[in-house]
């Protein structure tokens, strides 16, 4: 199993799981010495991982994972693209070079893995999974870039599963994963813009619930896949009462915001949130206030 954004959150938090339940892993993220960490603790627990690098807004280092998954297990059985940051801020605040990179990041980093992984799955059979989210099909203000983003992944996706499931009859599962709001780093990972700290609107769902989901999908295949009661609840309503759905949306605003001063603006947007000698994070550290 490769599983990209592997250093924190949810793509963390598949990797253990899923080294518990016997799959051997690739472990790639930017953070390469976070994930030197990790696979050494899966390792040492008896567990079989490797770390490597990887940039996956840089198609030849995303197929430079793949072959790495190649040289060192002889096949990919799995592949999971989870890597993705999101910028906070206005859309008309938001300069070119921070939205073209949360792209390259969040969607064409899932193209590129998709693309390098496909070339292995589509011949011996497999799973490609997908992380979308609720706002692949629901909105949220201030996360504008994010969201769209994630429409652009779910797009990719089921085109992508209409053309090898359904035409082609490739042996390979293609599923997309649509998590609620979660408790992992992802607001202190995220670029700021705005003049508060930011923050995921509560209730958030368990980032082990996430991993669950993907690793059952990677064994049964399906389609797609909700994570959290208002996963389902969000993207409904954004379906079947649009304009409901902006008015709920645009509640979230002050709800993404905890009062204190931003700690890094610059979030991982362009750097890797390097942990070195640690093995990452899970869940999120939350505001200073009491909530």
């Amino acid at each position: 199993m490769v599983i990209t954004g592997a250093s924190s959150g949810i793509g963390l938090a598949t990797a253990r799981l899923a080294a518990k339940r016997g799959a051997k892993l690739v472990l790639a993220a930017r953070s390469g010495g976070t994930t030197e960490a990790i696979a050494a603790e899966i390792n040492s627990a008896g567990g079989t991982a490797i770390s490597v690098p990887c940039d996956v807004a840089d198609r030849a280092q995303v197929q430079a994972l793949a072959d790495a998954a190649i040289q060192n297990f002889g096949r990919i059985d799995t592949w999971v693209n989870d890597a993705g940051v999101s910028i906070y801020g206005r859309l008309d605040e938001i300069n070119e070079e921070d939205a073209r990179r949360l792209f390259e990041v969040n969607f064409w980093g899932v193209v590129y893995g998709s693309l390098a992984a496909l070339r292995h799955l589509t011949t011996q059979g497999g799973a490609l999974i997908n992380i979308g989210s609720e706002v692949s099909e629901a909105v949220i203000p201030l996360q504008g870039m994010y969201s769209a983003s994630k429409h652009a992944v779910k797009g990719f996706t089921d085109a992508l599963r209409v053309e090898l499931e359904q035409i082609d009859k490739a042996p390979v599962s293609i599923t997309l994963i649509q998590p609620t709001a979660t408790n992992t780093p992802f607001p202190q990972h995220a670029k700021n813009y705005m003049d508060k700290e930011p923050k995921l609107p509560t209730p958030l769902d368990d980032p082990e619930d996430v991993a669950e989901a993907i690793v059952k999908a990677a064994v049964k295949p399906v389609r797609s896949k909700k994570v959290g009661a208002l996963s389902k609840v969000n993207t409904a309503t954004a379906k079947l009462a649009p304009r409901l759905g902006d008015k709920l949306s645009a509640k979230q605003a002050d709800r993404q915001q905890y009062d204190e001063d931003p700690r890094n603006p610059e979030g991982t947007l362009d750097q890797a949130g390097e942990l070195v000698g640690t093995a990452g994070h899970v869940h999120g550290s939350g505001g200073r206030e009491t909530e």
